[in-house]
């Protein structure tokens, strides 16, 4: 996710040290900032995004240890695993929203389905980071679909 000269799509590092400094400052804000904002795209004109799945995110995040959530920071935007998925053989689904706030699409979605053999890539129109939740009915339609295509690589 972090930008470099390998990945100019990728954030720049300040962004992830905002919410390094974030964390520490007060991480269940944070958490509470993210949810009702960026994450499920509750800041977009016409979002409906639950009370409930806003305070589920937050309590996953209170939930787990600081120490450990402040760690992944780091991992998740500066780890680059391109020659790992260079590496897979199987076919993979890439599933991403197109208004992904969190992870920018064309630093990872588009990217991966060119790097990963075998990538089928759906975009999912107006999805936030959330899908899962936002979009959870086409998420497991899509995913039921996927398996069942998968038999035939399997057979």
């Amino acid at each position: 996710m972090l930008k470099t000269a390998a990945n100019p799509d990728g954030l720049p590092i300040e962004k992830f040290d905002e919410i390094r400094q974030d964390s520490i400052t007060d991480r269940s804000q944070l958490y509470k900032d993210i949810a009702s904002g960026s994450f499920f795209g509750a800041n977009r004109p016409g979002a409906k995004v639950s009370q409930g799945m806003i305070d589920s995110f937050w309590l996953q995040g209170m939930q787990a240890g600081h120490k450990y959530t402040f760690d992944c920071i780091k991992a998740f935007s500066e780890t680059d695993f391109t020659e790992d998925l260079k590496k897979f053989d199987v076919p993979t689904l890439i599933l991403h929203g197109d208004d992904d706030q969190i992870v920018p699409i064309g630093a990872a979605a588009l990217r991966l389905s060119k790097l990963v053999k075998h990538a089928t890539l759906k975009i999912y129109t107006g999805a936030p980071h959330g899908l899962a939740d936002t979009y959870k009915n086409q998420l497991n339609a899509d995913l039921l679909a996927f398996s069942q295509d998968l038999k035939s690589f399997c057979l």
